[in-house]
């Protein structure tokens, strides 16, 4: 009996499969309906391969190789999800603390700096806390990771740009550009001591109780109605005076402190020279800032450009001045019943007939040999005198230093450091004012003062810049403290000599001098002789100078002199 196999029901039939050719490349021709719609990432054979999602983000403790998961093609955005009805002002607000990770724990990086031998007297670690010499004294100890920060990019915010102190006119001609590194390079030693000439003016006494001021016993700053006169070269009746017969080169102290510490400046300013035959006057223009002291212009965070803001560089350079007036004057003695200096002359800025308060300022007018046939005369001032036990008197330039708010200039608070620490403090205006200590210091050193009295004045609220104390005061001599804050007075001379042989070679005529206000250079400019004669107000004055006047108001109860 035959049996008859079925064949089909043991193996399965085999269907070919339909397969595309694609005559323009290679690959599918259609896409299959099974994969539309579906978004694709591109992705390369070295990817590494992690976790699918990580909602944490802790497990990756790689710090150095962050991105070794990602992909070489770069994050798309086919996986968003986009909400239709999502509205774009919506924010999510969570006050919960965020757990940080256990690397990022302060008592786990602890453990993990002990671990690697670089904790505290770890051997072959960083002592952060001191290394500790023979002497049982610890020596702070120089971290080498310091600065580490610059050779990564890490270089801080960008420089601001500043405004130049006058705009550049067309018709200007610039002849030299000096650069700060040859101007510190300049040298004239052996120049003698100034020699007066004439003396004017009227000192009054300093009272030695503000030597006993401290933080504790801080004493309010007052308003002081006196007039100061603030009179440039040419306007002054005694160098107009002195001009026809002594020197060639005429100009004040102030200038002078200028020019020669202008490689210390950030700031813009400017000075307008005018040549006539053999003879250099220079000058300041009218109604500008140049007398107004600048703060923390040397910082490396210097004040921001905010005009609305009490805290901005304009204001706070008229309220350092007039903090530095009323200083000066509040610490003498003063009254009809008290004793005065007297120098030969009466002040050449008042006349007789006037019944003016005018502050207590004696003016000594100096000529200097500079070779080469070069004379330069200068009027100079100090601010006081005061009385020795053998009855000599010392003559004193008295400047004031005021603090504004110490977190915004990252100093030191004087309330906690003055009185303990008063080296760190004046170490840090040295930083911060360099510019301004060091022409106070010039000013001194060529007016002949025995001393410079230096007062810290203070705001009584960091927001209320119309009320101060003064909560300390300092004295220095001022050869020695120009020793200690590095000035050279052979390289102050020598740049004041170069720009004087610079214009001696120019022709008759108006010149300026101005600091670049973003870069170290000062440049000399050929002007029309008619250039700021239109500034120029007949207010009736003349001759008798133009008086510095209030414009700051101090709300206090102090008594007016």
């Amino acid at each position: 009996m035959s049996e008859t196999i079925n064949t089909a029901a043991q193996f399965p039939t085999f269907e070919k499969p339909t397969v595309q050719f694609n005559e323009k490349g290679w690959g599918p021709c259609e896409l299959p309906d099974t994969f539309k719609d579906v978004p694709y990432q591109p992705f390369s054979k070295n990817d590494r391969l992690g976790k699918i999602c990580d909602w944490t983000n802790t497990s990756n403790n790689d710090k150095k190789y962050q991105n070794k998961y990602a992909s070489s093609f770069g994050t798309g955005n086919q996986y968003s999800y986009y909400h239709e009805e999502d509205e774009t002002t919506f924010h999510l607000v969570d006050t919960a603390r965020v757990q940080k990770p256990p690397h990022q724990r302060g008592r786990f990086r602890n453990m993990r700096n002990s671990r690697s031998g670089r904790g505290r007297n770890a051997r072959g670690g960083i002592n952060t806390h001191g290394m500790t010499t023979l002497s049982g004294k610890n020596v702070k100890a120089r971290d080498p990771r310091r600065g580490m920060g610059k050779k990564f990019g890490n270089r801080g915010p960008p420089p601001k740009m500043r405004e130049s102190s006058v705009a550049v006119r067309a018709d200007w001609a610039s002849i030299e550009e000096m650069d700060f590194p040859r101007l510190i390079k300049l040298s004239l030693p052996n120049i003698k001591e100034g020699v007066d000439i004439a003396t004017c003016g009227t000192l009054e006494y300093y009272d030695k109780t503000y030597d006993r001021i401290n933080v504790k016993n801080e004493k309010p700053l007052q308003k002081i109605d006196r007039i100061v006169h603030t009179v440039t070269t040419t306007d002054d009746p005694v160098i107009r005076r002195l001009s026809k017969t002594v020197g060639n080169v005429f100009a004040t102290d102030a200038i002078l402190a200028t020019i020669m510490c202008s490689t210390r400046s950030n700031y813009s300013w400017d000075i307008v020279i005018e040549k006539v035959g053999d003879k250099i006057f220079m000058d300041k223009r009218d109604h500008t800032e140049f007398d107004l002291l600048t703060v923390n212009e040397t910082s490396v965070e210097p004040p921001t450009d905010d005009d609305s803001s009490c805290n901005s560089p304009r204001n706070l350079a008229i309220e350092a001045t007039f903090i530095n007036h009323n200083f000066s004057q509040q610490v003498l003695k003063t009254g009809d019943q008290e004793a005065k200096f007297k120098f030969e002359e009466s002040n050449p800025f008042i006349s007789e007939d006037e019944d003016i308060q005018v502050a207590s300022v004696g003016y000594r007018y100096k000529k200097w040999e500079l070779g080469s046939d070069i004379v330069l005369v200068a009027r100079c001032e100090h601010d006081g005198v005061l009385q020795t036990p053998s009855g000599e008197p010392q003559f004193m330039s008295i400047k004031a230093l005021n603090e504004w708010d110490s977190k915004l200039a990252n100093g030191v608070e004087w309330r906690q450091k003055l009185d303990t620490q008063r080296g760190a403090v004046l170490a840090n205006e040295l930083r911060n004012n360099a510019c301004k200590l060091a022409k106070w210091t010039v000013q001194a050193v060529l007016a002949g003062s025995d001393q410079l009295k230096l007062g810290y004045v203070s705001r009584i609220n960091p927001r209320d810049h119309s009320r101060h104390v003064i909560l300390g005061t300092q004295q220095f001599k001022p050869h020695e403290f120009a020793t200690q804050i590095n000035l050279s007075m052979d390289n102050a001379w020598g740049v004041l000599r170069c720009i004087i042989d610079l214009v001696m070679k120019q022709k008759d005529g108006k010149y300026l001098i101005m600091k670049d206000p973003n870069k170290p250079i000062i440049r000399l400019y050929d002007i029309p002789d008619n250039t700021f004669d239109s500034d120029d107000s007949d207010d009736g004055e003349g001759d008798d100078g133009e008086g510095f006047q209030q414009v700051y108001n101090y709300a206090n109860n102090g008594n007016k002199i």
